[in-house]
């Protein structure tokens, strides 16, 4: 680009540790990309500026690039080109880069616009299509001390079927989430219809509806590594609210397809989720600042259209896979409930940190990127590691450990699984059946959690690492479990 460029804020990209670049991306491979534009009004749920989505389209033409999708809504137009017209019209180099034995197209340095757009698009996303987020799921260990790859059969020697955490927390007993739609985002795998029938009849649940929408044309595609974590929401939400309507977005394990897929989920005006789930996610230091802010602004959204989000806060401590303390995004956003875990005992709970085993351990910490939010005033949440006053992970906890896991059918096989995807569809499935009592919406309930401590279980027992928990929030459970009945009560007014 020339002089008149623009950089766009905090869209700058760094190349995966240890990776390096192999060669230039192939010229005509196609890329599709998601321009995120700034809001027409300083308000959540404010649409884009109709003229800005204009200017943005005649952008698009003037660089050869097809426009796939205008959402005024979630205020973005996905654009599609060859790598040439991607690299002219934003002022980047792709190239392909290794490392662990993967390669993927990636980017390194600023993104470009023209400066008529400096103040329009807020962020581009897809240029890069590395794995953007892991799925929070685990499996645990054989107990002679291999790793159980995949479903082997004799992970499924324990655990909990869904309903009895539901009966251990106090959930209500007589809603079953009709009349809400739970939206579960999936950036990989899929389910098989067959195992769901198998599963509910044994369960004893009626079986629920279920649907899967494409998204930048993923599908469902049962056959991977992913497909524990897909049966594991789907499982749980429709163990525990079978008369509520799971509907799964399957999209691209990329930052522009995550991001469609919650826009999807919260915009979509056919099925009308009130709930989203979201088990993926990773490091903040894994993400752009443009992309955290756009996600943030798209969560933002949630409370006016009366959606609840929840997210798994991450399976591998304080560290969250990263170098020093880590917060996992999305859980870390202001407008996502986060959720950590617990080891569920028989006679009461403790952190989940089977670390030294290699099980995992709840995730957990102090954001460096979103400030300390108005609901967490009280809650005593340590400095960031920056020294700054940051938003504190998680919100809320529930079983996680793999050892204390939930009972699953994945492609033909019973396992066990835990993680802290197995809490956010248990707090999305209670949130159905709050939905329920009060004939309402919840929408974002922060301020109602934080102002109500006793409905919840304090877990004042163990760490995950950086942080221990005590009593009132920490930075392992948050608040701590659900009091089932009582969460149903604030919740549905």
């Amino acid at each position: 680009m020339g002089p008149s460029e623009h950089v766009v804020p905090g869209s700058r990209r760094e190349a995966l540790p240890g990776a390096r670049r192999v060669g230039d991306a192939d010229p005509a491979e196609t890329v599709r990309v998601t321009v995120v534009l700034r809001r027409a009004a300083p308000r959540s749920g404010a649409p884009a500026d109709a003229d800005e989505l204009v200017l943005v389209e005649r952008f698009a033409r003037d660089h050869g690039l097809s426009v796939t999708a205008t959402s005024p809504a979630a205020r973005s137009i996905g654009l599609l080109g060859s790598v040439a017209q991607m690299n002219a019209a934003f002022g980047v180099s792709l190239g392909r880069y290794s490392t662990d034995g993967q390669t993927y197209r990636g980017r390194e340095g600023d993104v470009h616009v023209p400066r008529e757009l400096a103040d329009v698009v807020v962020a581009v996303l897809g240029l890069d299509d590395r794995p953007q987020a892991r799925a929070h799921f685990r499996v645990a260990h054989d107990p002679r001390g291999a790793r159980v790859e995949g479903v082997a059969p004799r992970a499924a020697t324990s655990g909990y079927p869904p309903r009895e955490v539901a009966r251990r927390y106090g959930f209500p007993t007589d809603l079953d989430g009709t009349g809400q739609t739970v939206a579960v985002i999936e950036l990989g795998g899929g389910y098989r219809t067959a195992d769901l029938t198998e599963y509910f009849e044994k369960q004893g649940v009626k079986r629920p509806t279920v649907s899967a929408v494409s998204v930048d044309g993923a599908k469902n595609t049962p056959g991977g590594d992913a497909d524990g974590e897909v049966a594991l929401d789907i499982e749980v939400i429709g163990a525990i609210a079978p008369g509520a309507h799971i509907a799964v977005y399957f999209a691209p394990n990329t930052t522009s397809g995550f991001y469609d897929a919650i826009a999807a989920a919260l915009h979509d005006t056919r099925r009308k989720p009130s709930i989203v789930s979201i088990s993926w996610g990773e490091a903040e230091a894994g993400w752009t600042p443009q992309a955290m802010d756009s996600y943030d602004e798209l969560f933002a959204d949630a409370g006016p259209l009366g959606v609840t989000i929840y997210a798994a806060a991450g399976d591998d401590g304080s560290r969250d896979n990263g170098t020093g303390d880590n917060v996992d995004f999305p859980a870390s956003s202001p407008h996502v409930v986060g959720c950590g875990g617990t080891t569920l005992a028989p006679t009461g709970e403790v952190v989940w940190n089977d670390s030294a085993t290699g099980n995992g351990a709840t995730g957990g910490g102090v954001s460096v990127h979103f400030g300390l939010p108005p609901y967490q005033a009280e809650a005593a949440v340590p400095s960031s590691p920056r020294r700054t006053a940051g938003r504190g992970v998680p919100d809320v906890a529930g079983d996680a450990d793999p050892l204390t896991g939930y009972q699953v059918r994945i492609d033909g096989r019973d396992a066990v699984i835990g993680g802290t995807s197995a809490v956010a569809p248990l707090w999305a499935a209670l949130t159905a059946l709050a939905n329920q009592r009060g004939g309402t919406r919840a929408g974002e309930p922060h301020e109602r959690l934080y102002a109500h401590p006793a409905a919840f279980v304090d877990i004042t027992s163990g760490d995950n690492g950086g942080y221990s928990a005590g009593p009132g929030w920490d930075a392992c459970t948050g608040l701590g479990s659900p009091r089932g009945e009582q969460i149903v009560q604030i919740l549905g007014g």
